[in-house]
């Protein structure tokens, strides 16, 4: 089975020697469980040299690697283009800045022979974040809740990090707004199941963090849009 791991990046450059670094000790645990991995970096014209040190990885990387570069910018949009840019029957998404750790991804692979969604968690028993500021934490439980107005009841569907079989989103329209990726396919996919995996989001490795006010309005006006979808599709 083809497993494609779809890293947006942005100016990642310090990250990305390290990220690789624990790509290629996981690479052999994935194969062993009989998946043929693939990794896609959607970079959004970043400046600081990571197209070129992705492109200087490929040349030894015992995955295959695929560059693909954009002029826009856009994390959500940025995955949407992984999606279309594979032939893998199983997506893994995570970020590049090593909060979301490779060393993961077999027990999510394993985990997908059986379930639809599998979802890396922070809230749950065994599952946390690595030294949040309050402001943080309180920010996350906020903008958490209120995805219960959808109707989603995962526990942390605001993660940038999970794994879908392809035919979840397979002829589904995805219109996301900002970053939360996995918000639209929570609630427009097609899935019978999920199972989430408690891991520890770990700190940003180098540089700083994206987040910031514009990202929060960005979250807010996807809220109001998946509602409207959802109010529609029952209409229909």
């Amino acid at each position: 089975m083809k497993l494609a791991i779809i890293i947006p990046t942005l100016n990642e450059r310090g990250s990305l020697p390290l990220l690789f670094n624990e790509m290629d000790q996981i690479y052999q645990n994935i194969k062993d469980k009989g998946f043929e991995p693939e990794i896609i970096i959607i970079d959004d014209n970043s400046n600081d040299g990571t197209q070129q040190f992705v492109e200087e990885y490929s040349h030894n990387s015992p995955y295959k690697t695929k560059l693909i570069e954009r002029k826009e910018r856009g994390l959500a949009t940025a995955v949407i283009r992984g999606f279309t840019e594979t032939e893998a029957d199983v997506l893994c998404v995570m970020d590049a800045d090593l909060s979301h750790p490779p060393a993961l991804i077999p027990k999510l692979i394993e985990n997908s022979k059986s379930f639809d969604i599998v979802l890396p968690c922070r809230n749950m028993i065994g599952g946390g974040a690595e030294e949040w500021p309050i402001h943080r934490k309180l920010t996350s439980m906020f903008a958490t809740s209120l995805v219960k107005l959808l109707g989603i009841t995962v526990r942390d569907p605001m993660s940038g990090f999970f794994l879908i079989h392809k035919k979840v989103i397979e002829d589904v329209k995805l219109n996301p707004i900002g970053y939360k990726i996995l918000l639209e396919i929570l609630v427009k996919g097609k899935y019978k199941n999920y199972i989430e995996v408690p891991y520890i989001f770990r700190n940003r490795a180098v540089g700083n963090s994206k987040m910031s006010g514009k990202i929060i309005g960005q979250y807010l006006k996807h809220l109001w849009e998946l509602k409207k979808w959802q109010k529609q599709k029952t209409r229909t």
